[in-house]
């Protein structure tokens, strides 16, 4: 009997191994309708075809490809991952739905970096409406509130390209960048018929989520300005807590804000009641909105979510929260949305607060965030929400219980809403 030495062993076993292995991937591309080809410049390409269910004939792309290749006369731009990214966009932009969207890698690492609360650019949170990219909302004290930028202002263009046709994705790209860089924006304010040029200044956006304090209404500065026999002279305290965003310190900035809140109001019953001020919150998770809604709510469900396979999953209250019984004004306006849209809602819907401001932006439906190799990532509108009544939040948004509009003139000591909300705990 032969004998194999430990060298032509070894060779036998990795030759079986390798053999295993192709056919592995062979079977598995076979599966998936995959061929491997190898490009001019020696690059492995794997192609899938159509699955069986999509009765589409991808020839005319490849048609358009092969003679963008051999036939433009700047090869330099012919850049073959842009051009892909281009195309998947171009597919994504064809539902023309503005919340579903495709985001080249640096596109989704810096839609990440906006709900972490820190990032270079003017600090304006951007959608579409009626296929014009619009300023939802600028955050609290970043260059873009100080330029003058206002909730429903539209971006007609970026330092003088044209935005028609751009996405959300294309805007946000073009506007942001390094600290201490310039970007000129033409804006149309809201009513306005003259559009308005602003040059402004980026810097390193760094927005905490959660803002609170305990105050006299007397040492209030926002109203300090706004003469009111009922307001002004009480002796009373308020509580107030603004949300800027649901991200992704949220919960845990919110969870401290309340310890304090909560302390202070077991040992001195002049506090009044509570100001959420959810004005120019564009959202964020959905679990955060959920999270805060319980603090507030006993029992019941918080928003429902309407699937696009016609299912419908609840989202109940999840913990025993501090303000269930203190009494509650909520401060909304056109740049409330999505996530502050779905919180607001349910609280006036248990009528566990009174909504004082403008109609908020109107975004109901729910995006999936899926992340792509190469660090993609890929939003889907999958559903929508349903506030506890039944009602849905798309395109129609939050009617407040009490409206009251802030003036072009408003100051930093002149904030009728936040005096109205005052007006109503303490009268």
């Amino acid at each position: 009997m032969k004998t194999l030495s430990l060298s032509k062993f070894r060779s036998v076993i990795l030759i079986i191994a390798f053999t295993i292995i192709v056919g592995g991937i062979g079977y598995n591309l076979g599966e998936r309708h995959a061929s491997i080809s190898i490009s001019s410049d020696k690059r492995v390409v794997i192609n899938q075809s159509a699955p069986s269910s999509a009765d589409i004939d991808f020839s005319l792309f490849w048609n358009v490809w092969q003679r963008l290749s051999s036939s433009y006369i700047d090869k330099t731009a012919l850049d073959s991952q842009k051009m892909v990214y281009g195309a998947i966009s171009g597919m994504v932009n064809a539902l023309g739905d503005p919340y579903t969207m495709f985001l080249p890698p640096k596109d989704n690492q810096d839609f990440k970096s906006q709900l972490s609360g820190d990032f270079e650019g003017i600090g304006a949170q951007l959608d579409m409406k009626d296929g014009n990219i619009i300023v939802v909302a600028p955050l609290k004290g970043t260059p873009a509130e100080k330029a003058g930028i206002k909730p429903l202002d539209y971006i007609l263009k970026v330092d003088g390209a044209d935005t028609t046709g751009w996405t959300v994705a294309q805007a946000v790209d073009k506007i942001r960048g390094p600290k201490g860089t310039s970007v000129k924006l033409t804006i149309l304010h809201e009513k306005s018929a003259k559009p308005t040029d602003l040059t402004i200044m980026r810097d390193t956006i760094t927005v905490p989520s959660v803002v609170s304090w305990v105050k006299s209404v007397s040492d209030i500065t926002e109203i300090s300005g706004i003469s009111n026999s009922t307001v002004r002279g009480n002796n009373s305290k308020i509580a107030y807590i603004q949300l800027s965003r649901f991200g992704d310190t949220t919960n845990d900035d919110w969870t401290k804000a309340v310890a304090a809140i909560s302390s202070q109001m077991k040992s001195d019953s002049s506090i009044k009641g509570l100001i959420f001020d959810l004005r120019s919150n564009p959202g964020g998770y959905l679990e955060s909105a959920v999270y805060i809604g319980s603090e507030f709510i006993k029992s019941g469900t918080v928003v429902s979510q309407v699937n696009s396979d016609g299912t419908k999953q609840d989202y109940p209250v999840e913990r025993v929260g501090s303000f269930l019984t203190i009494p509650v004004i909520v401060l909304i306006n056109k740049g409330s949305a999505s996530a502050a849209e779905i919180v607001s809602g349910a609280l006036r819907d248990y009528k566990r607060a009174t909504i004082v401001g403008e109609t908020s932006f109107g975004k109901g439906s729910v995006q999936t965030p899926e992340d792509l190799p190469g660090g993609a990532g890929l939003h889907i509108t999958t559903g929508k929400w349903l506030l506890p009544k039944g009602d849905s939040i798309s395109k129609k948004g939050i009617t407040p219980d009490v409206v009251v509009s802030l003036p072009d003139d408003v100051t930093a000591t002149t904030d009728s809403q936040l005096e109205k909300a005052v007006e109503l705990l303490v009268k």
